[in-house]
């Protein structure tokens, strides 16, 4: 079984920059794609940015060209890079890992955006 623990959330400035971690731990094998997922206040939980264990990558359409998932199997960890963000990316952001026929989440790191 798979644990992840996500870590970096804080506060920052509109325009500022912030760097998420997912650690993960257990029995790491038939991962097959490893995701940043958030959701806002009264919203749906959304897909942020996703790497699969090719290491083909996909973003939402918000984030495309501000955020970078990146991944060192060394430490076992993906981030999620944040640039230029804005109030809007205020959110709890959770790590995810699809294992075999399973999802994974961590338990969420809040990113608050705001002057």
């Amino acid at each position: 079984q798979v644990q992840l623990v996500e870590s970096g959330g804080g506060l920052v400035q509109p325009g500022g920059s912030l760097r998420l971690s997912c650690v993960a731990s257990g029995r790491m094998f038939s991962i097959n794609a490893m995701a940043w997922y958030r959701q806002a206040p009264g919203n749906e939980r959304e897909m942020v940015a996703i790497m699969t264990s090719a290491g083909s990558i996909s973003y939402g359409d918000s984030v495309k060209g501000r955020f970078t998932i990146s991944r060192d199997d060394a430490k076992n960890t993906v981030y999620l890079g944040m640039n230029s963000l804005k109030f809007e990316d205020t959110a709890v952001y959770y790590c995810n890992y699809a294992v075999g026929h399973l999802e994974v989440w961590g338990q969420g790191t809040l990113v608050t955006v705001s002057s």
